[in-house]
């Protein structure tokens, strides 16, 4: 995959400078640590009162995400409330289509919704195009600038984008939802495939650049996102996420080989290992479905990679004994390898703070029991 070339002046990198050996860049590259480190996707966002005065400020999510001063300060919001060791880009997953063409709006109760849908190979053709991409989101290049010199020095910063399939589900379906609202995408994949295939390739384009980019402008770790990928049957899961995310890693690697990739194949069930297996992935996130000891056999010590996950944010929600008892079993059951504590998706918006707290509080606490041959 060809990372695509500088149309226009860019600042100077910071990709390939020597940085800090931080805790969770240690466990992304596979090295024992003495507590596995923690952060929480969505761990920016509604669920926190002072995010919700920053959005109203900056005039709603569309100017949030496009303006820097404003994402930068939902990004630190958590970091100074809770001991986290990473930080990941407030951004939002269809500002990549947004930036191909589509426009992109979010309606009470709707969330984001992205005009006109792309329902065929000639609706893409009529104007989707990678020429404008970082003309468009120049504005996250310049958080993640920012975020770079804001950041305290023991924090590692994570860009992220969505991957080529997820993204495509907002595109044509129009907006987001759950996987029974994703019938016209589905339609379109299983009736089509080679007309469906062009899309895929472009968002495989766009996402490879757009990684790229955040890593050039200060990014330490990047995280691929499928929040769909569970929706596919099998064959299709290999073709439109396995090699599109194979296809990312691959070209990101060869730029940038010391800059780790965690993906999220959310939904993957029993591909998880193929998927772990096939894109080459440093890390990989687990949803709350996947069974620990199984993770822990197949994907820590038979792969050697590093796993992340997997508390249900239900949980997190809850919080008391349960979310405590929950939170040492996951402990134990993969601290014996490497691993990065996170949820099985994103903070609910009815969270309590203190949760968030009590949670970080309890994973830092943990110290991760040595190996047989080095107990006294």
């Amino acid at each position: 995959m060809d990372i695509g070339t500088r149309e226009e002046v860019s600042p100077e990198p910071v990709s390939g400078t020597v940085r800090p050996k931080k805790l969770l860049l240690r466990a992304l590259a596979g090295e024992p640590t003495e507590r596995p480190p923690v952060w929480l996707m969505r761990q920016a966002g509604r669920y926190l009162p002072e995010y919700h005065r920053v959005r109203e400020a900056a005039g709603g999510m569309v100017g949030l995400c496009n303006s820097p001063e404003h994402a930068v300060e939902v990004t630190l919001q958590p970091l100074r409330r809770f001991p986290l060791d990473a930080a990941i880009l407030f951004a939002d997953l269809p500002q990549v289509a947004a930036a191909l063409g589509q426009t992109l709006d979010y309606r009470a109760g709707e969330g984001p919704v992205l005009t006109p849908p792309i329902r065929s190979a000639a609706d893409m053709a009529g104007f989707l195009s990678v020429s404008r991409l970082h003309e468009e989101l120049a504005p996250i290049y310049e958080t993640v600038r920012r975020l770079t010199r804001a950041l305290p020095a023991e924090v590692t910063l994570i860009g992220y984008a969505g991957a080529p399939w997820t993204i495509a589900t907002y595109m044509v379906e129009g907006r987001g939802g759950g996987p029974s609202e994703h019938s016209v995408v589905k339609q379109w994949a299983l009736s089509d495939p080679d007309g469906f295939q062009p899309l895929i390739d472009l968002l495989t384009t766009a996402v490879t650049q757009f990684l790229d980019r955040q890593i050039e402008a200060g990014a330490e770790a990047v995280q691929l996102f499928d929040t769909w990928a569970g929706i596919l049957p099998a064959h299709l899961f290999e073709r439109w996420c396995v090699e599109p995310a194979a296809a990312i890693i691959a070209a990101l690697k060869d730029k940038h080989p010391e800059v780790p990739v965690i993906a999220f194949p959310r939904g993957a069930g029993l591909g998880y290992d193929r998927f772990a297996e096939a894109t080459g992935a440093d890390c990989i996130g687990l949803d709350t479905t996947v069974p620990l000891e199984w993770a822990a056999r197949k994907l820590q010590r038979g792969l050697g990679r590093c796993v992340q996950g997997n508390l249900d944010p239900q949980l997190l929600a809850a919080g008391g004994p349960t979310l405590q008892a929950e939170t040492d079993r996951i402990l134990r059951a993969l601290s014996g390898g490497p691993f990065v504590f996170n949820l099985g998706h994103g903070v609910g918006k009815t969270t309590p703070p203190e949760h968030v707290a009590a949670l970080a509080e309890q994973v830092r606490a943990w110290t991760t029991p040595a190996p047989p041959d080095q107990r006294g």
